[in-house]
């Protein structure tokens, strides 16, 4: 049974069972502090299991793509060694949201596995949870009950706290789980062993293909558990895992969804799978990889050196990595990847095949900035390899393997598979313990302890009212405190709240609240899964009284003519670019705006002054904006309402147009153009590979951009005295420096000879080979290594030049040998740099025919010349 046709029969049996099929929401999640990526398909649900959100529909099913970089079974770097663990993999899975529990669970999902899909009984087990002293939880009899309809005894197993009691986290709704295992062994051995016996222990045919999760408490931030007023069902089944199963094969990877791209690998880099267990594991994790690139992309989250883009670079480098390491594939091969991937899953998901041409771009970019930073990464490590070997030392300082890493993005397995070819190791213990102090001073800048939640009053859900009220009176429902870098803050929720939660780009409001006896300051709002959450460094003294929440209007204002610019900049870009133009992300905020694109050149000065033009003419048109709250999503793309990839869009919407600039937002606006007043485009740069970024100001902003250029325009008028004429002023101004440098790098090269002969004259010989060591004047210290060249190329024979100079105040110095006396091993620059560079209380490097050293102390500029002539004679006398 092919891949795609699995997918459809569980859509079918669910949809048969009075589930409502819903799409996948993006694999890469906003507005949720706990989690960067989706690594489960339950995270879109988490506000109807807090109980923050009712249910649309009381039971769905949905495939939810998955990203998984830590966790159980899930390390990264174990990705790709095994036969069926992924990053990025699709999970089934079937919710009921306080309709059907455990039994009804159990019956669909084994009816599903047998009927359905004709899986062999006698091969599946089911564990149960055995029950917890801790938290004073007995055995999952109801379960096990259950279960005991369809298999024997010895088929369901008691499991522990461990493998089957279910945490979102730390803290929020859990349960025991059910999970169902399959025995994929062939015949003789299942006789020879019984499969209860293999379950949770990691044997690579006997498995876990599905999880039924029964959510019945609420784990408290004491650790105490609450039960939930409402019991849910959330499972999830491995869809590869699933396929593995039903097409009969040893390995995920051997399914029909990874085997297109596999035999992709193996043309491009002529290796065929099979051939090797370490070009198989290569094959394999550029496989899983390149799905988990593609999908992060087109949900919007580009590479990068911050937390999600920075998990997405790891993943990208780790799989160039292995094709360069193992596959010699030492140019960019991944982007070529994407016609494979997206014939097998393009149907499925769609968006692959509309973003493409970014993805291509931004993975090929990517990985060619990578392969300059292995080649530089390898450089260094030989010159690493070359002071080892010559002071006989074995393990390299973990704290140089660690700059490597951190510095240069150098993976530790490849710099430690280089040392072993040389009979080099690094000091792990040392690497280690750096990557640990790494780590603490990250969880530091980020640490935040949450309290509980303290429910004060109970409301079903928290109703923005921003939209047509800067202030409104509100009584807090709910409030916990946090501990975020050492600052004690509080987190309000009201019942209902004109305080716009920082989201689409827009950032949070600021304001008050306040009553007769006090006013509490709202530092930001922000929304946390479907909460909106009010910051203040103050707790009210009267937690139940009633308030007024009061927004900073002209804060509110300003952002506002900026998101509305943002919107008529978005319509301008497509009409002067192009319609491949879409957003990749954007900042709203009071004081400027920011928006990145998809494009693949620089936008030119034309381009832009058009684009800002069509702006302005908008703003001078006035338009009215046209605002729909309850729009059924399918009615707003008929509509032409633009959606953004990445963004996760409700049944229902809210639709904002100017004129034909329409687009799906939740964001605030002015009423018409015209209140923005004036814009302009203040910068236009590359964020990434195919990705452009526009920085603009609107408004008063724009306006005091304007004075500051006039202003500056007038000053240097009056410097070049003619305002009249400032550009021509200029131009010769600029005529007269270029003829005077012209003259004046005529003088230093005059200069240069002289000096340059001055030290050829003052060479001394000592057994054949000549030598300079001198301080340079103080004119020709910037040109130390320029002059250390030509000395070498003038001087036949054996040489070395040792030249010192002073530049902006701190000591420098050059050393230079001809070729030969390289060869001759008696001498090395880079050692005699580093051993006279003391002297300077500096330090220095370079390669063995020329290297160079900068330092602290002028005073000893004289003294570490002359100790390198002393070392020279001595080392050619030996």
């Amino acid at each position: 049974m092919r891949a795609k046709e699995v997918r459809q029969k569980f859509f079918d049996f669910f949809r048969a069972n009075q589930h409502v099929i819903v799409p996948s929401a993006p694999m890469v999640l906003k507005n949720d502090p706990t989690l960067m990526f989706t690594n489960a398909g339950m995270n879109q649900f988490k506000d109807i299991f807090l109980g923050n959100h009712k249910p649309e529909h009381l039971r769905v099913a949905n495939a939810q793509k998955c990203l998984r970089v830590s966790g159980k079974h899930n390390d990264l770097e174990e990705v790709g060694r095994d036969s069926y663990h992924h990053t990025m993999f699709e999970m089934l899975g079937n919710w009921s949201f306080g309709d059907y529990f455990k039994e009804k669970a159990i019956d669909l999902a084994w009816t599903f596995l047998t009927r359905e899909l004709g899986i062999d009984k006698s091969r599946l087990y089911a564990t149960i949870f055995e029950g917890d002293d801790t938290d004073k939880l007995a055995r999952d009899d109801e379960a096990a009950t259950a279960w005991a309809k369809y298999l024997p005894e010895k088929h369901i197993i008691n499991g522990s706290k461990k493998d089957n009691f279910w945490e979102m986290g730390d803290t929020g709704p859990c349960g025991p789980c059910s999970e169902i295992h399959i025995d994929l062994r062939d015949e003789y051995q299942r006789k020879s062993q019984p499969g209860y016996e293999l379950v949770n222990k990691d044997h690579p045919e006997v498995i876990e293909i599905w999880n039924l999760v029964f959510i019945q408490y609420n784990r408290k931030a004491d650790g105490t558990l609450i039960p939930l007023p409402q019991k849910h069902i959330d499972t999830g089944m491995g869809f590869e895992r699933l396929c593995r199963v039903l097409q009969g094969k040893k390995s995920n990877y051997d399914t029909d969804i990874f085997q297109p791209v596999i035999r992709q690998i193996s043309s491009i880099s002529g290796v065929e799978y099979g051939a090797s267990d370490e070009t198989d594991i290569a094959m394999r994790v550029i496989a899983d990889h390149i799905r988990t690139i593609a999908f992060s992309i087109t949900d919007g989250q580009l590479p990068s050196n911050n937390k999600a883009g920075y998990v997405i670079r790891r993943i990208l480098r780790r799989a160039v990595r292995y094709g360069y390491t193992f596959l010699n594939m030492n140019r960019p091969f991944m982007s070529g990847l994407l016609p494979a991937l997206i014939e097998t899953m393009g149907e499925a998901y769609p968006e692959l095949k509309a973003q493409q041409e970014l993805i291509d771009k931004v993975i090929y970019e990517e990985e060619e900035s990578f392969l300059k930073t292995l080649e530089t990464g390898i450089t260094l490590l030989n010159r690493i390899i070359e002071d080892m070997l010559g002071k006989n030392y074995k393990v390299v300082s973990g704290k140089v393997a660690f700059e490597l890493y951190d510095t240069y993005g150098f993976p530790l397995d490849l710099t430690e598979l280089i040392l072993s070819e040389k009979g080099l190791v690094v000091n792990r213990q040392e690497f280690e313990k750096e990557m640990n102090a790494q780590k603490a001073r990250a969880r530091n800048a980020a640490s935040v302890e949450t309290g509980d939640w303290i429910q004060l009053k109970e409301d079903d859900q928290e109703e923005f009212v921003g939209y047509d009220y800067f202030e409104t009176d509100v009584y807090i429902t709910r409030y916990r405190q946090i501990q975020a870098k050492n600052k004690t803050q509080y987190q309000l929720v009201f019942n209902i709240t004109p305080f716009y939660a920082e989201s689409g780009g827009q950032v949070g409001d600021t304001g008050v609240l306040k009553n007769e006896k006090e006013t509490i300051p709202i530092l930001d709002t922000k929304k946390e899964n479907d909460l909106i959450v009010h910051i203040t460094n103050k707790l009210p003294s009267d937690l139940g009284s009633t308030f007024r929440a009061v927004v900073d209007v002209s804060k509110r204002k300003n952002a506002a003519r900026n998101h509305t610019a943002t919107h008529l900049l978005h319509k301008a870009l497509r009409k002067v670019l192009g319609p491949h133009v879409e957003q990749r992300g954007s900042l709203v905020h009071p004081d400027y705006l920011r928006f990145d694109f998809s494009h693949f050149q620089k936008v030119s000065p034309d381009e832009l002054r058009q684009i800002e033009k069509l702006v302005n003419a908008d703003i001078r048109a006035n338009i009215k904006r046209e605002e729909h709250r309850e729009v059924p999503i399918d009615k707003a793309r008929e509509m032409g309402a633009i959606a953004l990839f990445g963004e996760k869009y409700g049944d229902v919407v809210r639709t904002i147009g100017f004129g034909d600039s329409i687009e799906l937002c939740g964001g605030t606006h002015v009423d018409a153009t015209g209140e923005i007043g004036f814009f302009r485009i203040v910068g236009e740069t590359a964020v990434s590979a195919g990705v452009r970024r526009i920085e603009a100001v609107s408004g008063e902003k724009a306006e005091e951009l304007s004075y500051i250029q006039s202003d500056l325009i007038n000053e240097l008028g009056t410097l070049v005295k003619s305002k009249g004429q400032l550009r021509k002023s200029i131009e010769n101004l600029l005529q007269q420096n270029a003829q005077l440098s012209k003259q004046l790098d005529g003088m230093m090269q005059n200069f240069l000879k002289i000096e340059k002969q001055s030290l050829i004259d003052s060479a001394s010989d000592e057994k054949g080979v000549k030598i300079i060591a001198s301080i340079v004047k103080p004119q020709l210290s910037g040109n130390l290594k320029d002059l250390a060249f030509q000395l070498r190329n003038e001087l036949s024979g054996d040489m070395i030049a040792v030249l010192g100079g002073e530049v902006k105040g701190k000591p420098q110095i050059a050393v230079i040998l001809s070729d030969s006396l390289v060869k001759s091993g008696k001498l090395n620059a880079v050692n005699l740099v580093r051993e006279i560079a003391v002297d300077i209380q500096g330090g220095g490097g370079g390669q063995p025919f020329f290297a160079s050293a900068g330092g602290k102390n002028l005073q000893g500029l004289a003294s570490a010349v002359d100790k390198a002539r002393k070392i020279i004679v001595e080392k050619l006398e030996a």
